[in-house]
């Protein structure tokens, strides 16, 4: 289980993310996608201006080839406040995803900026660097060119991996999802952190019930503590945070720890009348807290692992109580292999992920809204257009998921789901996670004109 998101910046870099479970967002520089890679023969042409800008473009298509560059080299062409945004090893896990990056031409320079075509895992995109008055860089984006048509969409997205899910669909005023475009719509995949989701409404039922408020205080009791992503593992043991707070973090930086205590105090089975209510899978029962997927992923694997997917429902349950909850985080060691992804993770397959946006949107609880729109992952959707967007995404090694609900001006809603699986070996995250979101925000144009 793992998560990624892509933070707009202060500096208009966007940040992507992924790490092997443990649900860190890692920056991948840019806005995303791919268009096919440029012609090989261009990057003879391709000259780099004697300026201030094009110092730092030769020294970057240079680096990339030799990471990670070291935190006193970044400080020598990078601008404080950049590095204030990404620190050095972020920014190196961010250029890992472009270490075979390649110029294939200019596209226009000045002084302190300029635009080119790059390539980088096979897949073109457009380089914005921009440098500060002292000539260190202050803003990179990448980006690239939205699929046209649905065709496109579904070539490339083969392209982009291995096993693919995608749906853009209609939520009607019924709160039924109507589809517009699938691609293996109906076809179970793994959620990563998406499983949040589910979370949320659980948390959202209970407080309509009047089991508890959003100003109600969680106790941060070590026992519920998870691992990173998230800040709330770190606060001091037995401290308070609300459950608005918490439902906050657990959404916008996926705290692993924020969502934990959430499901503890809706309930696990609270949270499974949710996933049952709104159509979602059954081997999400019993539903698993994050910490409890690190272990039977982590600690001792794969023998923790192979005797909970040996049980039925019931000894399940008994087997998370009994063994599972006792083992100590500090007997879970990282992972960087798919593992287990389609028998050991949360699960949903496209249309479900709608039907659960579905339910949140027939709510109506504005705390819900709030918390779904804190980011929108470097979506960039036109606000004047798409004035409301809802966002969550998932990740783990051989795992993307991104999924987003955006609602028109006019008032018509849509949702678009997305998943790339590799059971084999893990993404080169950046590239991969830039040109599913590239797909997705294509996905949006093309439906608001269907």
């Amino acid at each position: 289980m793992s998560h990624y998101r892509f933070p707009a910046l202060a500096t208009a870099v966007m940040a992507a993310a992924v790490t092997a479970c443990a649900t860190q967002p890692v920056p991948a520089l840019a806005t995303v996608t791919a268009s096919p890679a440029a012609s090989p023969t261009a990057s003879a042409a391709a000259e780099i201006p004697d300026t201030p800008v094009g110092r730092q473009l030769r020294w970057l298509l240079e680096a990339v080839t030799r990471l990670p560059v070291g935190d006193a080299e970044l400080a020598g062409h990078f601008a404080p406040d950049f590095l204030a945004q990404i620190p050095p090893a972020q920014l190196n896990q961010a250029l890992a995803g472009f270490e075979d990056m390649r110029l294939d031409r200019l596209d226009q320079a000045q002084e302190r900026s300029l635009s080119a075509t790059v390539t980088a895992a096979g897949k073109a995109f457009t380089l914005a660097l921009g440098v500060d008055g002292a000539g260190k860089v202050d803003y990179i984006e990448f980006t690239g060119v939205a699929p046209a048509s649905w065709s496109e969409l579904d070539q490339r997205l083969r392209q982009a991996a291995p096993r693919a899910g995608f749906l853009a669909a209609e939520l009607t005023g019924d709160g039924r999802c109507r589809p517009v475009h699938a691609v293996a719509g109906e076809k179970t995949f793994p959620l990563g952190s998406m499983f949040k989701l589910y979370v949320l409404g659980a948390v959202a039922e209970r407080i309509r019930s009047g089991a508890f408020g959003w100003d109600t205080e969680l106790t941060i009791k070590p026992e519920l503590k998870s691992l990173p992503s998230g800040e709330l593992q770190d606060r001091p043991d037995n401290s308070k945070v609300t459950v608005l707070e918490a439902a906050r973090l657990m959404i916008s930086i996926s705290d692993n720890t924020a969502t934990d205590l959430l499901i503890h105090q809706a309930g696990r089975k609270a949270v499974e009348r949710v996933v049952r209510s709104w159509g979602g899978d059954r081997r999400n029962v019993p539903f698993l807290t994050t910490r409890e997927l690190f272990v039977l992923k982590g600690a001792d694997y794969p023998r923790h692992a192979k005797r909970y997917l040996s049980l039925g429902t019931s000894a399940r349950r008994g087997y998370l109580a009994g063994v599972v909850d006792k083992v100590p985080l500090s007997k879970v060691r990282p992972w960087a292999e798919p593992r287990e992804l389609d028998r050991l993770e949360w699960f949903a397959t496209p249309a479900q992920v709608c039907r659960a946006y579905s339910g949140l949107a027939r709510l109506k609880d504005p705390r819900v809204g709030e918390v779904l729109s804190i980011t929108d992952a470097g979506l960039r959707l036109d606000r004047n257009q798409w004035p409301v967007v809802w966002h969550k995404g998932g990740s783990e090694p051989g795992l993307l998921a991104m999924s987003f609900l955006a609602r028109t001006a006019a008032g018509r809603t849509y949702v678009v789901s997305t998943t790339a699986v590799n059971p084999d070996a893990p993404f080169q995250q950046g590239p991969v996670a830039q040109e599913l979101l590239v797909l997705t925000r294509g996905a949006f144009g093309l439906v608001k004109s269907s």
